[in-house]
């Protein structure tokens, strides 16, 4: 596997998405239950930060604020973080990922191959999986699943 090309892909996944939907329905509730797609965009963005944390903490010793709120809130992380940027513009939102993003693109360079396919070096997710399978089920599957919502629901919206 190539993560760098899976979190490039889930990337411009997203990005795609986007570019064509309309700017005035950006904060219209019902692209993923109650949630806009900034809300989305927020989600994912808190969640790119949390994989900065991860990466981070592959090559240095560093405070990994966003990944120790991940495990700590659980299934409260999400609506969490969106609550957290309520008051943010899309653009805000949106440049909060792809800065993220550029992130995980800089730090996934420094991680040998081996590291990324080696099991049980995330306890927090499980001793049978390794770094590439967060990758591709947490990043690339993740930002997938929401661009196919977003985009059903531009669908929806006419």
């Amino acid at each position: 596997m190539n993560a760098t090309d899976i979190l490039k892909y889930g990337q411009q996944t997203v990005q795609q998405t986007l570019s064509g939907f309309p700017a005035s329905a950006w904060e219209q509730p019902g692209a993923c239950g109650e949630w806009s797609v900034k809300d989305i965009i927020a989600h994912l963005a808190s969640y790119e930060q949390v994989l900065v944390d991860i990466l981070n903490s592959f090559t240095k010793q560093v405070a990994t604020p966003a990944l120790d709120r991940f495990i700590e809130l659980g299934g409260q992380f999400n609506d969490y973080e969106v609550r957290q940027r309520k008051e943010k513009t899309m653009e805000e939102v949106l440049q909060e990922l792809n800065e993220a993003h550029s992130s995980t693109m800089s730090f996934i360079a420094a991680i040998p191959v081996e590291t990324l396919r080696q099991a049980g070096t995330l306890p927090w997710y499980g001793m049978a999986y390794s770094l590439d399978d967060v990758i591709v089920y947490m990043y690339y599957g993740h930002k997938r699943e929401h661009s196919a919502q977003i985009a059903a629901f531009q669908d929806r919206l006419g």
